[in-house]
């Protein structure tokens, strides 16, 4: 432990040493803290990683509060991320809809024409279709992507709305 005080912790010896006196007694604190189910090895693992980092920051004698201090602190963010997750996998999902039976008949009937006619479509006009209005594709992007045109672009584009057009009344495109 002598040799630990007088010297940087950024010496390979030194954080060796320092991982040998505190590793385990770290570890069996988080354990008995927090219990095996939040991972204390990992969590010993974190807290020397950061130390490993902050080596230059931190004094040989401050090393072992620098790391229950993390080590704390990391479990803890840990058990919160994880009530977080379970608080929302909690929730209910809403069943119900304020639209009415009507509209919901109508969307899916509008859907089911929709599909039907990006079927009927070729697959290069869909394709490019799809790219441009689902993935927000700009026409030259496009272009790049399959090896055409931009003129090639705008062209399939123009084709493919004029037959959904015609295809699906009354939905705007």
């Amino acid at each position: 432990m002598s040799e630990i005080k007088n010297n940087n912790i950024c010496k390979e010896k030194v954080f060796n040493g320092i991982f040998k006196s505190y590793s385990k007694n770290l570890h069996d604190f988080l354990y008995y803290k927090y219990g095996a189910n939040n991972n204390p090895q990992d969590v010993v693992q974190v807290a020397f990683e950061k130390l490993w980092k902050n080596c230059k920051n931190v004094l040989p004698e401050k090393a072992k509060s620098f790391l229950y201090t993390v080590a704390n602190n990391e479990m803890l963010n840990s058990i919160s991320r994880k009530k977080t997750v379970l608080n929302y996998s909690l929730q209910k999902p809403k069943d119900y809809t304020v639209e009415s039976p009507e509209f919901l008949l109508e969307e899916k009937e509008y859907h089911d024409r929709l599909q039907k006619a990006l079927e009927e479509l070729s697959e290069e006009q869909r394709v490019t279709f799809l790219l441009n209005r689902i993935e927000g594709k700009k026409h030259q992007e496009i272009a790049d992507m399959l090896g055409i045109s931009r003129k090639a672009v705008e062209k399939r584009i123009y084709t493919a709305l004029k037959i959904l057009r015609e295809k699906i009344e009354f939905i705007k495109i």
